[in-house]
């Protein structure tokens, strides 16, 4: 029997070119300001027009600033990327969030709140992390920016069929374990090369007990070790969670859908080409210590000998610590913090913020760090204004910025100075990811929030 992945993909099967690539229906297509500009020109040189605008999506993301955005944007070469998404979107008659618009955010974030991403359906984005929405039971993968002028113009893509891959994490986790943990430690685990070629499919107790949220975190992180995508069988809360969404299907389009979507999911006798089983029981609070997402350990843990790291990777290792300032051997348990970062397309949602507000009630932030706390739409926003979480963070000494990108990335306003430590609930910890010479310590919003009180590496579980 198919798995969920074949069954997806085979159902959007245009033709099928001997000995090369497929032509793939693509149900959602959503662009931002990055990867966009050069894929529209494209289609202007041509002649063309996009071929589907209903089923396109824009809005700007990564470099709109996070304070001030009723202000013209200062940094010209911001302004000319959201400037030349504007135009592109309204010359070519596609649907568009502008900043300020009140479904505007992150891209990741906004599909799912808004029922825009439905189980089934195929889905790119010429962004890496366009992944996050195989948390709906959906096909969802980056593509590059020809690829994005190829869907504009014909809302299809030639690809390569993927190998299937199911990671299940059975068991329970432990209080104070999020699956943001789940990702770090199945990305230390795997290392960042150990998916490379596969289209993950999640299962287990520990992903059915996940919230939609939650699986949306650990979709969000399937590229960080080298998948192609990943993605998690739909069910009751699925169902639940898109129901009533602006875009989702109403009446009987609604009970028709849920039919079909009842039927998406791998068999006991569908076959992978590879599985892997994790005691989600055993997983920690995660920190990553190095420069890439893969190089990540328990809280209380500490950084491995450097002979135990294998030969062909000792010099890249060496080179990661000297960069973060730390040794071989050492815990990361009570190293000072400079920066803290809640938001981006991994954390940036409701329950980050709940978590994040309900750790910090009734305490005060620690003197000296820096703390930037952007959610990632303006829906949100408006829901943390709902729950009255924001005078909670008022009170502890928090200041709520405007929804963006922000800190994920170095594209915008908001970047950690050089040599500065940043605890961030983002997906990268590359080399000046989040600004030139900033160190970034990848976490859970627990993790960050105990940052933010302490101003230190801190087991949130011990406060």
């Amino acid at each position: 029997m198919n798995t969920l992945f074949d069954k997806i993909w085979d159902s959007h099967v245009v033709t099928k070119v001997e000995d090369g690539p497929t032509q793939l229906y693509i149900d959602r297509l959503f662009c931002h300001e990055v990867t966009s500009p050069q894929a529209f020109e494209g289609l202007r040189n041509r002649g063309l027009q996009v071929f589907r605008p209903n089923q396109v999506y824009c809005m700007p993301d990564h470099n709109i600033p996070t304070m001030n955005q009723e202000m013209p944007i200062v940094d010209p070469v911001s302004k000319n990327q959201v400037d030349t998404l504007d135009k592109n979107a309204k010359d070519f008659g596609v649907q568009y969030f502008p900043m300020g618009h009140k479904k505007n955010g992150i891209i990741h974030v906004v599909g799912p709140e808004n029922g825009l991403s439905l189980p089934g359906m195929t889905i790119v984005c010429g962004d890496s992390h366009t992944s996050t929405h195989g948390a709906m039971g959906a096909v969802a993968f980056g593509i590059g920016t020809s690829e994005v002028e190829m869907v504009l113009a014909t809302q299809c893509i030639f690809q390569a069929k993927p190998k299937t891959m199911r990671i299940r994490f059975e068991g329970r986790l432990k209080a104070g374990v999020s699956a943001k943990d789940m990702a770090l430690y199945m990305i230390s685990q795997l290392t960042t090369g150990g998916a490379t070629g596969y289209f993950v499919e999640y299962a287990g107790e520990a992903v059915r007990n996940l919230s939609m949220e939650g699986r949306m975190t650990l979709c969000n992180l399937s590229i960080e070790m080298g998948a192609r995508g990943g993605m998690i069988a739909p069910d009751e809360k699925t169902f639940e969670y898109v129901k009533n969404r602006e875009y989702a299907p109403k009446g009987d389009d609604w009970k028709k859908a849920v039919e079909y979507w009842k039927t998406l999911n791998s068999g006991d006798d569908a076959v992978f080409d590879k599985e892997v089983l994790f005691d989600a029981s055993e997983i920690e609070p995660m920190v990553t210590y190095g420069t890439n997402p893969g190089m990540g350990m328990g809280i209380n843990s500490s950084i491995p000998a450097l002979n135990s790291i294998e030969k062909s990777s000792r010099d890249s290792f060496t080179k990661s610590l000297n960069y973060m300032g730390f040794q071989s051997g050492e815990k990361l348990i009570g190293k000072p913090v400079d920066y803290v970062f809640l938001g981006s397309c991994t954390n940036g949602r409701i329950e980050d913020f709940r978590d994040f507000a309900h750790f910090v009630k009734g305490k005060k932030k620690a003197d000296g760090v820096v703390v930037w706390l952007v959610p990632g739409s303006w829906a949100v926003d408006k829901q943390i204004k709902a729950e009255g979480l924001d005078k909670i963070l008022t009170e502890a000494g928090f200041e709520l910025r405007q929804p963006g990108c922000s800190a994920c990335l170095a594209m915008n306003e908001d970047k950690v100075p050089a040599g500065k430590y940043v605890v961030s609930t983002s997906n990268r910890n590359f080399e000046g990811r989040q600004g030139p010479g900033a160190r970034t310590i990848l976490a859970g919003s627990l993790v960050a929030a105990a940052a933010a009180l302490t101003g230190k590496i801190i087991d949130p579980r011990t406060l």
